[in-house]
């Protein structure tokens, strides 16, 4: 153990806090959640690049986030898929950026692996793989240990494993979860409480994301048009999706970002108005 020297802290000036994402301290554990087919996988892999893109131009979330090392383990989708979704975020991309990502970012495809962190000898090795990343990524959480999200005990497990990986690496540790389908229903998947398993997964991290697609009542007061500031049509409200944060334990609060799936599903930082009813 390593005790805090108090009289130290009393007298030196600490550094800055240092968020990875809006909100999201530098070598602490959050989790992303999303009803499935949201886009959350797609939210993750562009969140990725930004943060490993060096030179302007790759930043396409409007994130603005400090870059570095990113590895990025996707258990959940083909390999096929990824490299899809790589081949259509690069048409949005300059080649500077396309390069400046390539050299910080790794890509593991881990479907069909059976990749468990509670296996100590697995965890070693990833933790030795991801030594001086400023993210890992998890895609999804479900995938990637073989203990019971519906038990508080193992869910509090899980989180210490994460925080292992973060402290001993460096890293900032995202893992990618699905909301209940209560929740969803009963539209409330944006709540840090509307995420699938015991509440100690959430309670446990310290920030959570979300993204969520734009509602039909919600179209109604946007507008993509500033002239005319006519409302999205209703039809189209699928097109949008919007990343916020339910749960923050360090740093400002954080307004809800508005994105827009352009061609490929390729999400960009969308445009919109809000119309102020009167």
């Amino acid at each position: 153990m390593s005790r805090i020297d108090i009289l130290n802290a009393f007298e030196q000036e600490p550094q800055p806090l240092d968020f990875v994402l809006p909100s999201f301290l530098a070598g602490t554990v959050g989790a992303l959640i999303a009803p499935g087919a949201t886009g959350k996988s797609y939210f993750a892999l562009q969140a990725c690049m930004s943060i490993a893109c060096a030179v302007a131009g790759g930043d396409l979330l409007g994130l603005k986030s400090k870059s570095g090392l990113v590895v990025y383990i996707n258990a959940e989708d083909p390999e096929v898929i990824v490299r899809n979704r790589i081949f259509a975020i690069g048409k949005k991309l300059n080649q500077q950026a396309k390069e400046s990502i390539a050299k910080n970012l790794f890509i593991e495809p881990m479907l069909g692996k059976r990749l468990d962190i509670v296996d100590d000898a697995q965890r070693k090795r990833i933790i030795g793989y991801c030594i001086g990343a400023r993210l890992i990524v998890f895609d999804t959480l479900s995938r990637i240990h073989t203990l019971d999200e519906n038990s508080n005990s193992h869910a509090s497990q899980i989180i210490g494993m994460l925080e292992q990986i973060a402290t001993e690496t460096g890293a900032s540790v995202l893992f990618l979860h699905h909301v209940s389908k209560a929740s969803t229903i009963g539209g409330m998947a944006e709540l840090q409480q509307a995420a699938r398993g015991a509440s100690a997964l959430i309670d446990n991290a310290r920030w959570c994301g979300y993204v969520a697609k734009m509602t039909k009542d919600e179209a109604k007061n946007y507008s993509e048009n500033h002239f005319n500031k006519q409302a999205i049509d209703p039809d189209f409200c699928k097109n949008f999706i919007k990343f916020g944060v339910s749960k923050q334990n360090y740093g400002q609060p954080f307004l809800e970002k508005w994105l827009k799936f352009c061609d490929g599903g390729t999400l960009m930082s969308a445009e919109i108005l809000r119309l102020i009813k009167r």
